[in-house]
Formats: C-alpha cells, sequence, structure tokens
C-alpha cells in the first residue's frame, strides 16, 4: 500500500519537476533578451530618446530664437518711432526755416518799400527772383536790384568779348549776348596796348582766368551756393578753399559784417557815380548803380554816404566796383542810369543775371 502511494506522488510531481528542471536549464527570459526582436526595440528606444532630446533642445532653441525675434522687433519699432520723431523735428524745423526766410524776405521788402517805394520792375523767373527800385526816394539818381538766386549758375561774370584783354564791351551788349533780364558793370581794368585788360583777380564760371596778390584791392566773389564772398585774397590756396564761381576785383570793401570798413584816403570824401554790390542778411544780393557827374541831374555819392545807406537798407556785407563812366545799370532790355559820359562806356567785366 504504501508503496502504491510513492508511486502516486511520484505521477503527481513528475510535471512540476520536468517543468523546473527545464526552466533551469535554459532561461526563456535570458533568451528574449537577446533575441533580434529585443535589440531591434532596444534600437528603437533609444531612437526616440534621441528624438525626444534633439525636440527638446529645438524647443529651447525655438524659444531663445522668438527672444531674440521679439527684442529685435522691439528694437526695430524703438528706432522706427526714433526716426520718424526725428524726420518730423526735421519737417518741423525746416518748415520754421522757410517760414522765417519767408518772413525775412517780407520784412525786408516791407523797409525797403517803405524806405523807396514800390519795386519799378520786378521779375520772377526759374532762376531769380529780381526786384528793382528807383533810388530817388533815398535822395538819389539811380538804381537798386534786390535778387534772389533760385539757381547759383544764374549769376555770371562775362568778360568782354570772353576774353582777358580786349577792346571792351558794354554792359547792355553783355547782357543781350547772354540773354541776361539784370546786368552791372564788375571789376576794374587798365590799358595795355591800345587794349583793356581786367584788373586783380578774376573768375569765370570756377576758372580763375586771371590772379594777382595785390593787396590794395578787394576780390568781390559769388561762391557754389550763390553766395557773396570776397575781401583780400592773397593765394591761389585762399581763393580755392572759398569754392568761388564767379568773380571780379576793384575797391574798397564797404561792410563786413554789418560793420563800416576805413575808406582809403585817396578815396574819402569823393562824390563820384558809383556802382556797388553787397547782399542782406538773409543772403538776397543787391546791386546798386547811382548816377554822377552830371550837373543838374547828379552829382554822385561819396563812399562814406553810400556806407551809412547801405547799413540803412539792412545790408550785411557790400564792395564797392569799378565806378565813374564805367558805372551801368541794365535791367529788362535797357539802361536805366545815365551813364557819366553820356553813353555807356565799353569795359572789361560785366556781372548778369540770367532769369
Amino acid at each position: 500500500m504504501p508503496g502504491r502511494v510513492q508511486l502516486f506522488l511520484a505521477f503527481l510531481l513528475a510535471p512540476v519537476v520536468g517543468f523546473y528542471l527545464a526552466f533551469s536549464l535554459t532561461n526563456p527570459v535570458h533568451s528574449l533578451e537577446e533575441s533580434p526582436l529585443q535589440l531591434q526595440l532596444d534600437k528603437t528606444r533609444a531612437q526616440i530618446a534621441d528624438v525626444g532630446e534633439a525636440l527638446d533642445e529645438t524647443r529651447d532653441a525655438a524659444r531663445e530664437t522668438a527672444a531674440v525675434i521679439e527684442e529685435l522687433h522691439e528694437a526695430a519699432e524703438m528706432e522706427k518711432e526714433y526716426y520718424e520723431t526725428r524726420q518730423k523735428k526735421i519737417d518741423q524745423l525746416v518748415a520754421a526755416s522757410q517760414s522765417q526766410v519767408k518772413m525775412s524776405e517780407d520784412v525786408l521788402d516791407q523797409i525797403l518799400s517803405s524806405m523807396l517805394g514800390d519795386p519799378i520792375g520786378q521779375t520772377f523767373g526759374k532762376n531769380a527772383t529780381v526786384k528793382v527800385y528807383s533810388l530817388t526816394e533815398a535822395g538819389y539818381r539811380g538804381y537798386m536790384a534786390k535778387v534772389r538766386l533760385h539757381n547759383p549758375n544764374a549769376l555770371k561774370v562775362v568778360l568782354a568779348n570772353d576774353k582777358t584783354v580786349s577792346d571792351g564791351e558794354t554792359t547792355s551788349h553783355a547782357a543781350r549776348r547772354k540773354g541776361a533780364i539784370l546786368a552791372v558793370n564788375a571789376g576794374g581794368f587798365y590799358k595795355i596796348d591800345g587794349k583793356l585788360a581786367v584788373l586783380g583777380t578774376t573768375v569765370v564760371d570756377g576758372q580763375i582766368v586771371t590772379f594777382s596778390t595785390n593787396t590794395n584791392l578787394s576780390f568781390v566773389g559769388f561762391n557754389k551756393n550763390g553766395r557773396l564772398v570776397g575781401g583780400k585774397v592773397t593765394s591761389r590756396e585762399q581763393l580755392e578753399k572759398m569754392d568761388v564761381l564767379q568773380g571780379a576785383s576793384f575797391l574798397p570793401t564797404l561792410l563786413q559784417d554789418g560793420r563800416r570798413m576805413p575808406i582809403p584816403k585817396e578815396w574819402a570824401n569823393q562824390r563820384q557815380p558809383r556802382t556797388m554790390i553787397g547782399h542782406f542778411s538773409n543772403g538776397d544780393l543787391l546791386f546798386i548803380v547811382i548816377d554822377g557827374r552830371r550837373k543838374g541831374w547828379s552829382n554822385g555819392v561819396t563812399l562814406e554816404e553810400a556806407q551809412s545807406k547801405l547799413l540803412e537798407f539792412k545790408v550785411r556785407d557790400a564792395y564797392n566796383l569799378d565806378g565813374g563812366g564805367s558805372s551801368a545799370f541794365y535791367y529788362n532790355g535797357k539802361i536805366l542810369n545815365r551813364p557819366s559820359d553820356g553813353r555807356e562806356r565799353p569795359v572789361t567785366s560785366n556781372i548778369v543775371i540770367l532769369p
């Protein structure tokens, strides 16, 4: 009986013992870990992990890029606002400046009109605005032109027959030859071998055609902006730095920065026909011719009197040009003044204004 029981238990436990022995000899989990499928899964998991890290890095970079873009946008907006504000201020300044210039011009016109009456002639050209006044109300026989240049090239120094040595040319002939609306005689001259030669330093269209170091002479020039410049010129380098487009020479300088300049003794208190040039504080130019040496008409003006009158006209800088029988004032096709010789004198240079 015990033998049968033991045999029964042996049969009962046999499967368990077999399973145990099989499991102990071959570990199925170990086999699974070493299988190709498991290796592929591990590789995939590693790739997924790498992709996750890359995505994290990309998100961080994207956040940093977005922050930089936002900063750039803010900076651009600030810069835009700055430039818009600055441009607005510039526009306001330009408008104020233009308004001030216009006001200055209006005030100047009112001053001149109160002293001289209304203009006897006006030309509103593309290159220049010209207003011509009679000087009768100021006590003189002569004329004054106030000129506002719109184009610096509208003002020209014209040599007689375009030469430095010639037989001379009248102011009206030079004006008509160049198609000018306004013209006055310019620099002095001297005779050489029966011809007339320009005196001192002369500049035509930016070219120095004659140069002199004569310190007794005053140079009268116009720079590339159409502004009046001049005074004592002692070297070519000095002249070149002035950026002169046109210029001629005579003497003396009458006003400088609104101050009277000394009159040479040999010129003091002499009444003569005069041609003078200057500019107002707003940059407008003036050309004046006063008759003289004509009994019953006009004895002329002294340079001292001229200085006083120019200051009354609110002139800032002024120069005396060649006078006497050379003085001529041409406007709108004819000579308005009465030259002392009874007719125009041929001269070596004239200043003309193109309309």
